[in-house]
């Protein structure tokens, strides 16, 4: 799995949380404190999420950091055994 594919697979976790509360992007970004379009772009997997803003958006989205990671085959496999 390339890194571009982790950024993405983290992504639309981002955005599938942010559905579900029904948040805007604004939202997000002001409780996580950056801009609606970085969080747009770590939706989209344009940008690298840095380590701190993946604990800070387990923070924002009330789920903890592995819910990020929980679809990535790698990690699906690596629970499995």
């Amino acid at each position: 799995m390339t890194p571009e594919e982790i950024n993405v697979g983290i992504g639309r976790k981002i955005r599938q949380r942010r559905t579900e509360l029904r948040l805007t992007l604004a939202q997000v970004g002001a409780k996580c404190g950056v801009s609606l379009q970085m969080i747009h772009k770590y939706e989209i997997g344009l940008s690298v999420i840095p380590a701190h803003m993946v604990w800070r958006l387990s923070q924002c989205l009330d789920v903890p950091i592995g819910y990020f990671f929980s679809d990535l085959p790698q990690i699906r496999a690596l629970q499995r055994a």
